[in-house]
């Protein structure tokens, strides 16, 4: 056997070695994004989402297009342009974002960065 069925894969268990507030952004090995569901306290199993539209903290000075590319910048907690300098890829927007606005709507995006 290769490979035994084990979840749907919409969200994954997640320990936390600090606390986690539901709307977290996590990332996991600088590839897996995922959502808080709930607050997660140290230690204990909680569940990250791996798939929805969320609305995202967006530095401001770049414009959004819908459908675009969007990398997260764990460090400011921002979503920013995909391939800046020390993100990871979350996802693609679903909306227009202007280089002003503060926020993006974000559809979760698994893959290799």
């Amino acid at each position: 056997m290769d490979a035994r069925y084990v979840q749907r894969g919409d969200a994954i268990d997640h320990t936390p070695m600090a606390d986690v507030a539901a709307g977290d952004i996590v990332v996991l090995a600088n590839k897996v994004v995922g959502v808080a569901k709930l607050d997660i306290k140290t230690g204990e199993l909680g569940a990250l989402a791996l798939t929805g539209v969320y609305e995202v903290a967006k530095a401001t000075g770049f414009a959004v297009a819908a459908g675009m590319e969007v990398g997260w910048n764990p460090t400011t907690k921002q979503a920013v342009a995909a391939g800046t300098s020390g993100s990871v890829k979350l996802g693609h927007a679903v909306a227009l974002a202007a280089a002003g606005d503060t926020l993006v709507y974000v559809r979760l995006c698994q893959g290799l960065n």
